[in-house]
């Protein structure tokens, strides 16, 4: 059974929305990230981790269509390139997929997820795509919450967690640390 893993960045009030800013990140608050807070670089050390554990990648449409330009062609992200991608889409077209960017498959529901991680192979790690987070998560198909928690109240923004009336669902903290910058990793396994 593979493991399905939701890594990002996320805001004290949980926004999970345009942390980066740039073209399709239009929010108030975008590029937040990156703004009025000192680099520390140790505090970035999660993403080489998840890298190690890291077999293919999983995005909603709009965040795909976000990477996808960018990624194949950025030497930050050059270690995802060869790697598999799943996008989850109804709409999405086999011929708006980016050549040279590893192989794609198109998955059309979170059933074809569900059935995807019953299968062979590694971790896949969702990046970004905060509604297909939440769309995942009500079923129980996310296994770990690699986060970084930032310093900062937006009052505005997508959520990565649902609130839908659903049943409890415990996390386990498997990892965490602080940085001098007010950053915090925060790393769950889901419960089961």
């Amino acid at each position: 059974m593979r493991k399905l893993v939701y890594t990002g960045f996320m805001s004290l009030d949980g926004v999970v929305d345009s942390p980066g800013g740039g073209p399709g990140e239009e929010h108030r608050s975008g590029g937040w990230v990156f703004k009025d807070l000192e680099f520390v670089e140790e505090a970035w050390s999660l993403k080489g981790e998840e890298l190690a554990d890291t077999t293919a990648l999983m995005f909603g449409r709009r965040s795909y269509e976000a990477f996808a330009p960018v990624w194949p062609g950025s030497e930050d992200h050059a270690d995802y390139r060869d790697l598999p991608k799943y996008v989850v889409s109804s709409t999405l077209s086999e011929d708006a997929l980016t050549d040279g960017w590893g192989p794609t498959t198109i998955l059309r529901s979170t059933e074809d997820v569900a059935v995807l991680k019953e299968g062979e192979g590694g971790a896949v790690h969702i990046h970004g795509s905060a509604d297909l987070a939440r769309r995942l998560s009500d079923p129980g198909l996310i296994d770990q919450y690699n986060l970084l928690m930032f310093p900062v109240l937006l009052g505005a923004g997508k959520s990565l967690f649902g609130r839908a009336d659903r049943d409890k669902q415990m996390l386990a903290l498997r990892e965490s640390d602080t940085y001098s910058n007010g950053i915090v990793k925060l790393v769950y396994d889901v419960r089961r």
